[in-house]
């Protein structure tokens, strides 16, 4: 038999098992096929399955594949309970519902397998269905360690270890991705290149992965400041791709030095007494050995740092910094720093000793001083300023103008460079009081306390009439004498007077002692009384008002009336009577206002 019979043949073959198969039932079997679900939750395999006819013998089992060999886990009947089988990974996390869907708990790594549902229907034949079971599990995030080795050095001929990074417990197995300065490493494993990495994974006992991954770099000088990391990438469900960032590094890298830089570290000017440091640097690691000299001699300075404490003018000039790098012995590693101090000389006054003037007499100082730079010169008494043009000139001295003045120098370019002087004037002169203050005492001889403030120099005694106890004190310029005495009669009717004198002449004021004005609560309501006897009148005085306009009123009303009823009456004579009643009133009115104006009353016809 040829190939092509034979092929025909095995094809026809084939299509009368197939059509055997439908006429007696085939079976169906629909799985999902892939269940994702996460390390220690619960997994859930569904099984179900269709026939083209019934059977009741149907046995409905899932087995696990490892290693291309098929192992049982559990089955169930169509009319039993569900069982699982011993000896297997699953024994004691797996059940078969009644529904034929495995229940698996306490999902582990090892879990990860191909699963299978087998149906077995009798005559209806026999169909089976693949499950792939995916667990996962989240990484740790990533940990990088740096080397216990020394700093690395530029221009060695091998590969030097960066750092390592570590990542513990994943599932499924993740990835290590590293970083420098934020832009990816490209991943190589092969030794020879300048930039590798050498990767290692241990799967645990648990069943889940550590991944470690060594960097080998030969790195430049433009490395010094690089900051290297590493992120590890690893899946979730639904196709999710997660990462974590671990910690970052930096390489201790040394290289030799190309240039150096001297500079002043005090910002602002420098002055006599300040601490003055200056820093001298090169562009290399570690850095090098450092001189310091001014003007050829030698100044000891600490590794870069040259200090100079409560620094004077004589130290300004030029400084110079040299380093010496034996890894670059052509390099020119010097410096130069200029350094100026600023000053102020003590102020100079003159005349420098105090002054003592007469009352009325005009005095005057000159004060003047040398600085670095342009500098002011102020007069003050406290806070006010006087002159700031060095002189002083105070003219009709009056006791006032005694005490101190102070002359302040000051540089404004910098901050704190100042110098003061000072000087005191003493005015001399007969003695002034200030105006007197009354006082005040409850009743007659009743305790009062005086005061009497004076100007003078030399210092003016007191002398009180009459006298009583008395004490002196000093308070600026003014010398106070206090008295207390009793207020009697002959005080409360003269007064006191105090009374002072010295070398320069004397004067005199007079206190009067009067008694304080009684308020009480008498008085108080002696005028809320009077304050009701107030509304009282107010309100009899508008009655009054209204009574006297009531009655003018009525005195116009009858003037008018008054003609009217002669005529009246003349009608009534001379015409027919009727025989209503008339009634005729007659008054005085007419009297009364002929008697205002000097008049005889008319007489009536």
């Amino acid at each position: 038999m040829d190939g092509i019979t034979f092929g025909r043949a095995s094809l026809l073959c084939t299509l009368l098992l197939w059509a055997i198969q439908v006429c007696s039932g085939a079976v169906v079997v629909k799985v999902s096929p892939k269940v994702e679900v996460l390390k220690g939750e619960k997994a859930t395999l569904t099984c179900k399955y269709t026939m083209s006819s019934s059977s009741s013998n149907v046995i409905v089992e899932w087995y696990i594949e490892e290693q291309g060999t098929r192992k049982r886990v559990a089955f169930r009947s169509q009319s039993g309970a569900g069982q699982s089988d011993d000896g297997t990974p699953l024994t004691g996390r797996v059940t078969i519902g009644e529904d034929f869907t495995l229940t698996i708990t306490s999902v582990k790594p090892s879990d990860e397998l191909t699963y299978i549902c087998q149906v077995s229907a009798g005559a209806a034949g026999v169909a089976d269905g693949t499950t792939m079971l995916k667990v996962f599990f989240a990484p740790e995030k990533p940990e990088l360690t740096k080397p216990s080795a020394q700093a690395i050095s530029v221009g060695e001929p091998s590969s030097s270890e960066i750092g390592t990074c570590v990542t513990m417990n994943g599932h499924p197995q993740p990835r290590i991705i590293w970083f420098k300065d934020d832009e990816p490493l490209p991943e190589v494993k092969d030794r020879k290149e300048k930039t590798y990495m050498i990767p290692s994974v241990v799967k645990e006992a648990s069943g889940l992965f550590t991944i470690k991954s060594t960097l080998y770099m030969q790195p430049t000088k433009e490395d010094k400041d690089s900051v290297f990391q590493c992120t590890v990438e690893y899946s979730m469900q639904g196709d999710q791709i997660k990462e974590k960032k671990s910690n970052t590094i930096t390489i201790d890298l040394n290289y030799p030095s190309e240039t150096a830089t001297f500079s002043l570290v005090n910002k602002d000017p420098v002055k006599e007494g300040d601490t003055v440091v200056m820093k001298c640097e090169t562009d290399g690691n570690p850095q090098p050995e450092f001189d310091f000299s001014k003007a050829g001699k030698s100044v000891v300075g600490v590794g870069g740092l040259l200090t100079l404490k409560s620094v004077k003018r004589t130290d300004s000039g030029e400084y110079k910094c040299t380093a010496t790098d034996f890894d670059n012995l052509d390099a020119d590693l010097t410096g130069i720093v200029t350094l100026n101090v600023h000053y102020i000389d003590p102020m100079s006054v003159t005349p420098a000793q105090p002054q003592a003037v007469m009352l009325g007499d005009k005095v005057e100082w000159q004060c003047k001083t040398k600085a670095s730079a342009l500098h002011t010169v102020q007069w003050k008494k406290g806070s006010e300023v006087l002159s700031q043009d060095g002189t002083l000139s105070i003219q009709d001295v009056s006791y006032d103008k005694a005490g101190e003045y102070m002359c302040v120098g000051a540089v404004p370019s910098v901050a704190g460079l100042m110098a003061q002087a000072r000087v005191n004037l003493t005015v001399k002169g007969k003695p002034m009081i200030e105006t007197p203050t009354a006082g005040e005492v409850g009743k007659e001889g009743d305790m009062v306390t005086l005061r009497c403030s004076a100007y003078g120099s030399p210092a003016p005694q007191f002398t009180w009439k009459p006298s009583g106890k008395e004490s002196v004190s000093v308070e600026g310029n003014k010398v106070v004498s206090s008295v207390s005495l009793q207020a009697t009669a002959e005080v409360m009717k003269d007064g006191v007077t105090c009374e002072v004198s010295n070398e320069y002449g004397k004067d005199s004021k007079t206190f009067l002692v009067s008694l304080k004005r009684a308020i009480d609560n008498s008085a108080e309501a002696d005028k809320q009384q009077g304050g009701s006897s107030g509304v009282v009148i107010a309100v009899v005085v508008c009655v009054l008002l209204l009574l006297l306009l009531v009655a003018l009123i009525y005195f116009l009303n009858k003037k008018s009336k008054l003609s009217c009823s002669k005529k009246n009456k003349k009608e009534v004579a001379g015409g027919e009577v009727n025989n209503d009643i008339v009634v005729e009133m007659k008054t005085d009115k007419a009297n009364e206002e002929a008697g205002l104006l000097n008049k005889k009353p008319s007489t009536e016809q």
